[in-house]
């Protein structure tokens, strides 16, 4: 059940004294001396996160144990400095409060006994240490053909491990700190997602990113109830520790909803504002896309997001212009095997999966999100969507990619800009504004 929530008005955002008054309400007192982990994005994702973690290191300093881990899935793990600026602490704060002495003069609000903290650290999830990983159990065929339904194919794993960072259940509680938005594999995110692939084992990974690629990018973002999020709700009733979340609805870089509860109702309650928000519905096809990725997403393992969000309105035929002049990176963590396979649609891999059946499944879910929909025919595949990167990534890594290339230079963002009429679309911030055409 949904312990409390608070939801801006329609063009409105929240106050800071609104976020900060609902989280107390909900929280304050209801940890006192446990042990409690709380489970946040990396800088991939938009929220005012230094504030919350001021907000939220306040709220919970009657806590015994207080740490916050990055739910990173298999994003690359943070730096020292990077997790600092990733809550907006510095080094000696960080030492503050790894000793509990709180973060003093900084804190949003003076408390009775400014010195009664826990021990706080800050921590990244490992996804590839099997040491760091534990077994909560097994999802069987029988249950991975039942969730997966209509999208079930033998490609799909017969059984998948449920892993999860072991420290999850060192804890009393944990508590999820995270946005929900349309997502191109689950739906929605948000949620148990932070759980599952957040700070799990490469499993999970790998067998929900499959099925989010077998239902196609079309047939899933923007959906609240997917396959996907069935098994991550799955593997989510094999976790003993008891789950608080707390689901944002972010605007901008700013809060317009807040739900906290159990993680089934506050995902559920923030993915129906998330379809409010986060999705302009498009009257008519577009047939060219400059779609901007902000410099968040450093790879374009995440950039990618600049087409997943726009896939949906654009033509047969169309094309995307991914426009990342900063991004140097295909991934940090998966290079190796992308390069290898390049950019293809889903049949591409069906239709001769003996050659690539040795390439972990997320990273072929990645190739299929990102060459999005289209037919085989006689042998040969036909992306409904042309996709151009225009980037640091040479003209020869992608036609190595199976992508089109342009250069960065020569775009002129004047020239894109309110020409919707003429089927040309300019998105300035692009990868969590879900753009739909009306039917």
């Amino acid at each position: 059940m949904l312990i409390t929530q608070k939801t801006a008005p329609p063009g409105q955002l929240l106050t800071e004294f609104e976020i900060r008054n609902t989280l107390t309400q909900a929280l304050e007192r209801q940890f006192t001396n446990q042990r409690l982990l709380v489970l946040i994005p990396d800088h991939t994702r938009s929220l005012p996160l230094p504030f919350l973690f001021r907000a939220l290191v306040e709220i919970l300093h009657d806590t015994r144990q207080l740490d916050f881990m990055v739910a990173l899935g298999t994003h690359p793990a943070l730096s020292d400095e990077s997790l600092n600026q990733l809550v907006g602490i510095t080094s000696a704060e960080r030492a503050s409060l790894a000793a509990g002495k709180g973060l003093g003069a900084a804190s949003v609000s003076p408390l009775q006994n400014p010195l009664a903290y826990p021990p706080i650290r800050l921590l990244n999830h490992a996804w590839d240490d099997p040491s760091a990983l534990t077994s909560l159990g097994v999802i069987e065929k029988d249950q991975i053909q039942a969730i997966a339904g209509d999208r079930w194919h033998p490609s799909l794993p017969n059984n998948v491990d449920v892993r999860l960072n072991q420290a999850a259940l060192t804890y009393d509680h944990l508590l999820i700190l995270g946005p929900t938005f349309p997502h191109e594999v689950v739906g929605f995110s948000g949620g148990a997602k932070y759980l599952f692939p957040g700070i799990s084992g490469p499993d999970m990974i790998n067998a929900t990113h499959w099925l989010g690629a077998l239902a196609g990018v079309v047939g899933t973002i923007g959906v609240k109830d997917t396959p996907v999020r069935a098994m991550i709700h799955a593997a989510a009733e094999k976790l003993s520790t008891p789950v608080t979340l707390i689901a944002l609805t972010v605007e901008g870089h700013d809060l317009s909803g807040l739900f906290i509860g159990d993680h089934l109702s506050a995902w559920s309650a923030a993915a129906d504002l998330s379809a409010q928000r986060h999705i302009r519905w498009c009257e008519k096809p577009y047939q060219r896309v400059l779609s901007c990725a902000p410099k968040m997403y450093d790879e374009l393992w995440t950039g990618a997001k600049a087409m997943y969000k726009l896939e949906p309105a654009v033509a047969v035929g169309g094309e995307v212009i991914i426009y990342a002049p900063h991004l140097e990176v295909v991934s940090h963590v998966h290079g190796k095997y992308i390069y290898e396979i390049g950019y293809h649609i889903l049949e591409y891999f069906l239709n001769d999966w003996e050659r690539f059946k040795h390439i972990p499944l997320g990273v072929l879910a990645h190739s299929t999100h990102v060459c999005g929909s289209g037919v085989w025919e006689n042998g040969i595949e036909k992306p409904n969507v042309k996709v151009t990167l225009a980037s640091q990534i040479s003209a020869e890594d992608c036609a190595r990619l199976n992508l089109g290339y342009l250069d960065p230079a020569r775009i002129k963002i004047n020239d894109w800009q309110d020409r919707e009429g003429e089927g040309i679309l300019y998105v300035p911030k692009a990868g969590e504004i879900l753009y739909k055409l009306r039917r």
